[in-house]
């Protein structure tokens, strides 16, 4: 039987999230249901309730970075137990009957199935997301959460910190790579912390100082102003691998050329235009500009390990459900160091 979960949702895009009950699909032989104790606020949340990237299906519980305690197993489940402390990224299936389907790359195929605001594989179920008490997902799609990490400051793991540690992954940081961050925020701040214990370089590049004495602490070398105009020219040719987590327009040619040759600008944030590049920002230093979409779900165990071994987790301010359109509007004003974080105990 359907199981009754209480959230909030939004109904609308002009109108706040509020209080809804909805049914979560019967649990399947091959399924985890996951009592949630804490969920993570994403920049992306705001955009799918707020229907800015035009895809929005309502009601829609948003969610996607969610630290629980399995509560029930199926009976194909063999990973994971009732009790075992449990995470959810930002997807619960994807496509497996694509002729392409990557294990190691789901994030990318077409068949992806988002935690929220997307359709079960069904074809007319719902999906919704974190801001509940509870969701059932396919085992294949749960991590397991180290030991040693509290579940709060853990759960913006599930996407600020894949989404961070992908990239620096696949393009190999580490010990006499230079990496720069551009933004330090719920994104960069995760990327400072994983990239100095992969052992890279760390600069930030920030708008403003306001948050430097909290970089050179998570563990960049280098802060620098991009208010500043002599930064680019004091940094030009100076990354091996630049990593933009902001959303807003910047001068993309400026932060090309910071590049060294063969050096790659990855795009984490989706800005609103089309991103104007000149081609002379990339030919003569044989740069790149790539794009990250978070991670997969071996990816995402994997940079959960890491992260248990060295200890890393989001620096967080903890809030209740109430209080979640207010975080929303502060999220946009950048009024959070570093990421809220929901305590669903605040739903009953």
């Amino acid at each position: 039987m359907p199981t009754i979960a209480k959230g909030y949702a939004a109904t609308d895009a002009s109108k706040p999230l509020s209080p809804f009950t909805f049914e979560r699909r019967d649990p399947n032989p091959e399924d985890v249901v996951i009592e949630i104790k804490y969920v993570g606020i994403c920049h992306t949340d705001i955009h799918s309730a707020r229907n800015e990237w035009k895809n929005a299906v309502y009601p829609m519980v948003p969610g996607h970075e969610i630290a629980g305690v399995v509560t029930a197993v199926g009976s194909e489940v063999r990973k994971f137990k009732v009790g075992d402390r449990v995470g959810v990224g930002c997807f619960v299936d994807s496509c497996v009957g694509c002729a392409s389907r990557d294990l190691d790359n789901e994030q990318y195929m077409p068949g992806l199935v988002l935690t929220y605001n997307a359709v079960e594989a069904d074809g007319k179920t719902a999906t919704q997301g974190g801001y509940s008490d509870h969701i059932v997902v396919k085992e294949g799609y749960v991590l397991s959460i180290p030991d040693n990490l509290p579940l709060d400051a853990a759960a913006p793991l599930l996407c600020a910190g894949v989404t961070l540690y992908s990239p620096l992954r696949h393009w190999h940081a580490g010990p006499g790579k230079k990496v720069a961050i551009i933004g330090m925020g719920g994104l960069g701040h995760m990327g400072v912390k994983l990239g100095s214990a992969m052992g890279a370089d760390i600069t930030v590049l920030s708008q403003s100082l306001s948050k430097k004495e909290d970089g050179l602490k998570l563990g960049a070398k280098e802060y620098y102003a991009t208010s500043d105009a002599t930064t680019f020219e004091k940094l030009a040719r100076s990354f091996d691998l630049v990593l933009c987590t902001v959303s807003a327009e910047i001068d993309w040619n400026a932060y090309l050329n910071l590049l060294k040759v063969d050096g790659t600008m990855v795009l984490l944030g989706v800005p609103e235009h089309a991103i104007p590049v000149h081609a002379f920002s990339l030919i003569p230093a044989r740069r790149s500009l790539a794009g990250s979409l978070i991670g997969s779900i071996k990816e995402t165990q994997e940079m959960l390990d890491f992260c248990g071994k060295h200890r890393i987790v989001s620096e967080i301010e903890k809030i209740k459900i109430q209080e979640v359109n207010e975080a929303f509007d502060r999220v946009l004003k950048s009024d959070v160091r570093y990421r809220f974080v929901i305590d669903m105990a605040s739903l009953a």
